[in-house]
């Protein structure tokens, strides 16, 4: 059976603007009373000081659309980013459009049929038999399972196989003076627009997928919501979510090391999802990382945002194309459920 190996990554970034530019243009005017100074601080505080976004808040206000107009911008924005991430990716591997045997589109920030899956096999040129599937609604942790299927298929039919992340959340700005809370402001902080595709190949140089693994706490489930409202899609996110975290990330990842032999202390990269300052603390606290380890995370935290399923591989690429990249990496992420999600990757060749 042929192992799964990740070949190429490709990116795809709207244009950036700094937070701060964000909140003096934008979002100092959009909270207002005794919301304002608790905004203030949270924005401060979030680790963020660059985000992308395809939608700018500071040349387009969409706080008002309907989730119609919305849906309809977001085919405009989405496919251009997907074919360029994509396009990227198939050249870092070697390969053409046409060898894709499965195609894995990730996004929970729009929907429409045809869907990017379809519209982008069409644009690019993939063969007619190429096989899709579409993860809709899983959020942050999105590419994980994205990336199971991908190598499932991989090590089943010997063939090439595509993944693609692409989140636009700069479309689901909430209106203004509307249940603004405290969860509405950590997420105007903290989210970006990003694309990001990962190819997958038989054998040869790259990271080798060894697993992918998740747990899931379903009572915990009201603590992460993402809710298809008439004014776009509107975040849920408990301050609990680290406390549930903490609970079993350790157990998480030393079953999935203990599975291959390994132990946290073997690992030398960490592509840990940015949810937050507080995500990254907990992760480090409970994990007993070494100074530095979760460095990738914080850093595209701060230069991207949290840009939803396509963060991790953009922590990924970042490791990968180190000076001296790491020789194995878990990834992780989180997301509705509470779902953690946790993958083993050894570089090869």
């Amino acid at each position: 059976m042929a192992v799964p190996v990740i070949a190429g990554v490709g990116t795809a970034l709207p244009p950036a603007t700094t937070q701060d530019e964000l909140w003096d243009g934008f979002f100092a005017k959009h909270f207002s009373g005794t919301t304002y100074a608790l905004a203030e601080r949270i924005f401060a505080n979030s680790g963020v000081s660059r985000r992308q976004a395809a939608v700018n808040p500071l040349l387009e206000d969409v706080s008002e659309w309907p989730t119609e107009r919305r849906m309809r911008r977001y085919q405009v924005e989405a496919l251009p980013l997907g074919k360029e991430a994509v396009g990227r990716a198939l050249t870092a591997a070697g390969l053409d459009a046409g060898d894709v045997g499965l195609f894995v589109v990730c996004s929970c920030t729009g929907y429409a049929t045809p869907g990017l899956d379809i519209l982008l096999a069409r644009d690019l040129g993939m063969a007619p038999d190429t096989q899709r599937m579409f993860v809709g609604h899983m959020g942050c942790y999105a590419a994980l399972p994205g990336l199971g299927a991908a190598s499932d298929f991989v090590s089943a039919r010997g063939r090439p196989a595509l993944l693609l992340c692409a989140e636009l959340t700069s479309l689901h700005i909430q209106p203004a003076g509307v249940r603004v809370d405290t969860q509405q402001i950590v997420s105007h902080a903290l989210f970006s627009d990003a694309a990001v595709a990962a190819v997958l190949v038989p054998g040869g140089r790259g990271y080798a997928l060894r697993e992918v693994t998740s747990v899931t706490d379903t009572s915990t489930a009201d603590h992460m919501t993402w809710d298809v409202t008439d004014t776009g899609f509107r975040m849920g996110l408990s301050p609990k979510v680290p406390q549930v975290l903490s609970r079993h990330v350790r157990g998480l990842v030393d079953e999935l090391l203990a599975r291959h032999g390994r132990t946290v202390s073997e690992v030398d990269g960490w592509a840990v999802h940015p949810g937050g300052p507080r995500i990254l603390n907990v992760v480090d606290g409970e994990l007993a990382l070494p100074p530095d380890a979760l460095a990738a995370s914080r850093a595209t935290l701060d230069e991207h945002g949290n840009c939803s399923s396509p963060t991790v591989l953009l922590i990924l690429d970042r490791l990968r194309r180190a000076q001296t990249p790491p020789e194995r990496i878990v990834m992780l992420a989180f997301g509705p459920g509470l779902t953690l999600y946790a993958a083993l990757l050894d570089r090869t060749g």
